[in-house]
């Protein structure tokens, strides 16, 4: 207290309930000093401590989230904080200027930009809604910014900070903050958000409800997009040898056909000869192949509930690809009906409960009529109330031909519990459990449509 006292800085400077953005509207004098906070240069004479000071407001602020219960108006002023945080980083990295772009300009003013960012596997964020204030400054709307611009330091800052909100909204009056348009459309669509809202829908209705189902929408969209240029080369097929190529101008083989003839080139009136031609084999195995889809619905498969299901939408829109998708815990549920839409599916999912994959056995079995050209992706932690029981029916399916591959976790940090009993068990059936980036997933499955 002293200390702030001696620099003729406010006393509100030390306490954390007080935001940046309301110490800045009551001292306006502080306003340069929190926007050029890290920017390069020489600190004059006792300007080091002041500058401590104001460092020590943000890192207060912004890291200090406590445990306790989190209202709309608490994000909000953590959003702002950060947004102030991001930007003086992004000072020291770019001369001064704000994170927007704009030197001399308001915080964080970049069109576009919004909310704090997470960018689920690809590590960058992505900005939510709009606005000018230090809050809208560390998405990827942003043309700088420590997510973007400043290297493998500004993704983990990012990483750091997103962590932190989704922590916030855990403890946050959740439907307080749906209630209000504006506060909901500054929330920034994340895994954690989308687990507490599938959670928390069937007590949502009216304009809350409507404000979810955007954010889980606009989640889906993003996770989509990324996962849709995974998958954007899986292979239709492959070239059947056993057809001879059709012959036609345009498949025809040009490079060959001069390489095989040119020992019939004639140095004498310098011509090529052509007395056969060669063209290229264009027929693929075109044998649609089933996918059946397995997912455990209760609360600890969440993240890779999500993911999979939307990668599950995208195979199905590939030809040649039929896909059927099932959803349990102590119940089964067929959702191929609206496998093409992963936000309907995750509408009609209940998380929690019990585990009982017997029940989904007994609905996947049935769809399978051609074992060889049959996928069935098992998406569970495996801690299940009848192991026996499911290991033996999955061993079953894999005996007949039918190709398992089972999904621990398909996230970025790839550290989900899986039952090691059941883990050990398919490992000795040739079947290890796949765990980490989805990209894992991905490529099995394009291997097994090729």
């Amino acid at each position: 207290m002293a200390v702030v006292g001696d620099l003729g800085l406010p006393a509100a400077l030390l306490d954390p309930s007080v935001s940046v953005d309301t110490l800045v509207q009551r001292f306006p004098e502080l306003a340069d000093g929190f926007r050029n906070l890290l920017a390069p240069g020489e600190d004059a004479p006792g300007d080091e401590v002041r500058r401590a000071a104001l460092v020590s407001k943000l890192l207060l602020n912004v890291f200090g989230t406590g445990t306790g219960d989190v209202t709309a108006t608490q994000l909000a002023a953590w959003q702002q904080d950060a947004g102030w945080l991001t930007q003086a980083l992004g000072a020291c990295g770019a001369q001064g200027g704000a994170p927007g772009g704009t030197p001399g300009g308001a915080p964080g003013a970049a069109a576009g930009s919004g909310g704090p960012g997470t960018g689920s596997d690809t590590g960058s964020g992505t900005g939510a809604g709009s606005g000018t204030g230090p809050g809208a400054g560390y998405g990827a709307g942003a043309g700088h910014g420590p997510g973007t611009g400043y290297g493998e330091s500004g993704r983990e800052l990012s990483g750091v900070l997103a962590d932190l909100e989704a922590d916030l909204v855990r403890r946050m009056r959740l439907r307080e903050v749906l209630a209000d348009p504006a506060l909901a459309r500054r929330l920034t669509p994340s895994m954690s958000l989308v687990e507490q809202l599938l959670r928390d829908k069937a007590n949502l209705s009216g304009v809350a409800l409507a404000n979810a189902k955007a954010l889980i929408r606009r989640f889906v969209d993003e996770v989509a997009e990324v996962l849709r240029t995974q998958v954007a080369k899986a292979s239709a097929g492959v070239i059947d040898r056993s057809i001879p190529p059709k012959r036609v101008f345009r498949n025809l083989d040009v490079e060959r056909t001069i390489w095989k003839n040119l020992v019939n080139y004639n140095p004498e009136d310098q011509r090529l000869y052509v007395d056969r031609l060669y063209y290229r084999r264009t027929a693929k195995r075109t044998t649609p192949a089933r996918m059946i889809v397995v997912v455990d619905q209760s609360g600890s498969m969440v993240d890779a509930m999500v993911n999979c299901t939307i990668l599950a939408s995208i195979f199905a829109g590939l030809p040649k690809v039929d896909v059927h998708l099932i959803a349990y815990d102590t119940r089964a549920l067929d959702l191929t009906p609206w496998v093409h839409d992963p936000f309907e599916v995750l509408l009609r999912t209940q998380l929690g409960g019990g585990t009982d994959g017997t029940a989904a056995l007994a609905l996947a079995q049935p769809k399978v009529a051609d074992p060889r050209n049959t996928v069935v992706v098992w998406i569970s932690d495996f801690y299940e109330w009848n192991c026996d029981a499911v290991f033996a029916g999955m061993e079953a399916l894999h005996r007949s031909g039918v190709r398992i591959i089972p999904v621990g976790s398909v996230n970025s940090g790839g550290q989900q519990s899986v039952n090691p009993w059941f883990r050990q068990k398919l490992k000795n059936l040739g079947t290890p459990v796949i765990s980490g980036h989805i990209r894992k997933l991905v490529l099995e499955l394009k291997n097994f449509l090729a």
